[in-house]
């Protein structure tokens, strides 16, 4: 038995960890005993917090089996769809791969392929490598899971920044985890991902975010579905996809008591991880507190709050879809208009509001982290003062009055002087023989079906509870409301106050540390060189190629051609034969250029003008490299016109190729190019799409 590793039979377990008291029926969310089409309903009251079945009762596990089937279905699922799981061998996990394997092969009518394993399945072990004995841990979990007919994968993290430090260590290891899924997922084809969050999981984020000041959309908790979208992008055909993966959590409705006794069910051995017992993770002392001093009672009282910042974080969802619906102008220069006499700041929600702000900042950002506190706090003063004739930059994005609105448009666009990497990052482009699963056309599909769920849950004002409620009063306005008990009132903020005091004593210790060291000035990253005819994404946002054109000739242009035209310090040459480029944002240089270069009468007349090239040397210029010197002209005094009809504000965000010397070869997005060979396109393909993608709350 590799050192570290605990191995749990049915046995020992049941007679140390499993109660054998008969708690009462706990309350559960607001959705939970709705009819919904193809799917009987389900008592839910019977799936928390009861101990007093046997594990082995058929009945008791047919519920679980027809619970599962329920919420799968509510996800969009169907059996016939490749999904992957996100497998530790904890118990959580093996019993999600227990529920999941029944599920589709009940759901295909067959065991599967011939090799003995279930079709369109496959489970993802992530060894994170951050412990000597995980490799063995790993290969043990992959020989238990495989035993249920379910195909795994391991992958190995690699640390290319060394190994995180034991304050950070839960946090950087869940980032690495997820980060790995989309990878494997991607590279299987696979759009679905399963995770085995639970109930009890949902009370111990509960716990933490309030002892964090989080508002009541984070107390909402862990959505049952979300699309997360890769940091890696694909091409089938030239067309770029990038849907991303659906996080199903389909367990959220189940204890960790459930766990154990589907595990049990089934007939499967887990693993306990080690590092569930250091208490220096907040995680930890909230699980033990809660295990220590909480009841039934407490657990469902705790999740109808839980339930009703749920309902809340729908509806307010909700409101949001249709602002942005009825409000927003994308446009594809890569900025976005709001119309305020449509939003009509002063009647929303601040609520409402600051979601719908964030929402839109994230999108032009592209940035994961949502906006909060002061920044939050800002923008919603900023927003409410109409007409806006004033400009903000927040949270990587700069705000101003949409040009001859007079203040009724508010215009939202990519700040370039916040600190963000104006980096780029390559493009796959897949082969036609990679297309034997359409996992889009399959995706789109799942959300299609999901979203006809959730879409039957049209929430009413009347019914959201905590819509006008600050973070500090929900406790407060549950207990009102007769959710809490005192008991439970008390349990809580006795449990919020340790973890409150435990965070801010951290808090000021990482401060004085962080006082101490040196800083360096945060530097924008240079872009990796691009190849020609290699693709990239510029700043999560656009997706950028360059090639040459096969209609023309290169070797007309010799490498000796290289006629400079004076520009009052700029220079333009033809560079045709460069195979090399980057890509940056627009500069203020780059618009005095362009006018510079548009003003010329005649390139080879200023030539000859400025007595740069003789007649006699003009006659020994190929016809093709005229033409080129001509074009580039041409091509901006096109490029300036263009240039007229964005606002100067976004202009800075628009995506530049040049040279290795720095000299511009194109600015793709107003169709400038230094030269006809030049085959140079922009796409605003925003990796995170407006809205932040699809997600249910219910």
């Amino acid at each position: 038995m590799p050192r570290g590793l605990t191995r749990t039979t049915t046995s020992t377990f049941i007679s140390t960890s499993v109660p054998r008291t008969t708690p009462p029926i706990c309350k559960l969310p607001f959705v939970f005993n709705r009819r919904l089409p193809r799917a009987r309903s389900v008592t839910w009251t019977q799936f928390l917090c009861k101990c007093s079945r046997n594990a082995e009762d058929p009945v008791e596990i047919s519920k679980y089996k027809e619970a599962f089937s329920w919420r799968m279905a509510m996800a969009g699922l169907k059996p016939h769809h490749r999904i992957a799981l996100g497998v530790s061998g904890g118990p959580d996990s093996m019993a999600l791969c227990v529920l999941t394997a029944s599920w589709k092969a009940n759901g295909l009518n067959a065991a599967g392929e011939s090799s003995g394993f279930i079709d369109g399945i496959l489970a993802i072990i992530v060894d994170h490598g951050l412990r000597a004995e995980s490799k063995d841990e790993a290969n043990i979990v992959s020989n238990r899971v495989s035993q249920m007919g379910i195909r795994c994968e391991i992958a190995h993290c690699d640390w290319l920044d060394g190994k995180p430090k034991q304050g950070h260590l839960q946090e950087a290891a869940r980032d690495m985890r997820y980060q790995t899924f989309q990878k494997v997922c991607d590279q299987h084809q696979i759009g679905v991902l399963l995770i085995a969050h639970h109930a009890d999981d949902q009370v111990e984020l509960f716990i933490l975010r309030l002892s964090r000041n989080s508002g009541v959309l984070g107390l909402a908790g862990m959505p049952f579905t979300s699309q997360i979208f890769s940091t890696h992008s694909h091409s089938f055909g030239g067309v770029s996809n990038n849907h991303g993966i659906l996080l199903v959590r389909p367990l959220l409705d189940f204890s960790k008591e459930d766990m154990y006794k589907i595990c049990l069910w089934g007939n499967q051995e887990w693993v306990e991880d080690p590092s569930n017992q250091i208490l220096l993770f907040a995680r930890n002392r909230i699980r033990m507190s809660l295990r220590n001093s909480s009841s039934c009672i407490f657990k469902s009282e705790l999740q109808a709050v839980i339930s009703a910042c749920r309902r809340t974080r729908s509806y307010v969802d909700q409101v949001c879809s249709k602002l942005i619906n009825q409000a927003v102008v994308v446009i594809n220069q890569g900025y976005v208009v709001i119309d305020l006499q449509i939003l009509n700041p002063s009647k929303a929600e601040d609520i409402c509001l600051s979601r719908f702000l964030a929402l839109v900042l994230q999108f032009i950002s592209q940035r994961y982290r949502p906006v909060r506190g002061s920044a939050s706090k800002l923008l919603l003063d900023y927003i409410r003062t109409f007409p806006c004739k004033t400009s903000l930059t927040a949270a990587g994005c700069y705000l101003c009055p949409a040009p001859g609105s007079k203040g009724t448009k508010t215009l939202v666009c990519c700040s370039v002087d916040c600190p963000l990497p104006s980096k780029t990052q390559p493009f796959h482009a897949c082969t036609y023989g990679e297309q034997e699963h359409c996992v889009p056309c399959e995706l789109e599909q799942v959300l299609v079906d999901g979203k006809l769920y959730s879409d039957q849950l049209v929430l009413d004002e009347s019914n959201v509870r905590f819509l006008n409620v600050t973070s500090e009063s929900v406790l407060t306005e549950a207990k009102r409301l007769g959710m809490l008990s005192e008991s439970t009132y008390r349990n809580i903020l006795l449990l919020q106050r340790e973890e409150t005091k435990r965070f801010k004593s951290i808090t000021e210790l990482s401060s004085d540390s962080k006082s101490k060291r040196e800083f360096k000035s945060v530097n924008i990253l240079q872009s990796e060189p691009l190849q020609l005819g290699d693709a990239c994404y510029f700043m999560s946002r656009y997706l950028v190629t360059w090639k040459l054109n096969e209609g023309i000739d290169g070797s007309a242009f010799s490498d000796k051609a290289n006629y400079d035209l004076d520009l009052g310090g700029e220079s333009w040459q033809c560079h045709c034969r460069s195979c090399v480029a980057e890509v940056r944002h627009m500069v203020e240089s780059d618009w005095l250029y362009l006018a510079k270069l548009s003003k010329c009468a005649s390139t080879l007349d200023k030539f000859q003008q400025q007595g740069v090239l003789s007649t006699d040397r003009v006659e020994q210029i190929p016809e093709k490299i005229s033409r080129c010197l001509e074009y580039a002209r041409l091509s901006a005094q096109r490029a300036i016109f263009s240039l007229k009809s964005i606002p100067v504000a976004a202009r800075g965000g628009l995506p530049v190729l040049v040279n290795p010397q720095g000299l511009l070869l194109s600015i793709p997005s107003i169709s400038f190019n230094s030269c006809p060979c030049l085959v140079v396109s922009a796409e605003f393909k925003p990796r995170v799409p407006l809205g932040g993608g699809h997600s249910s709350f219910i």
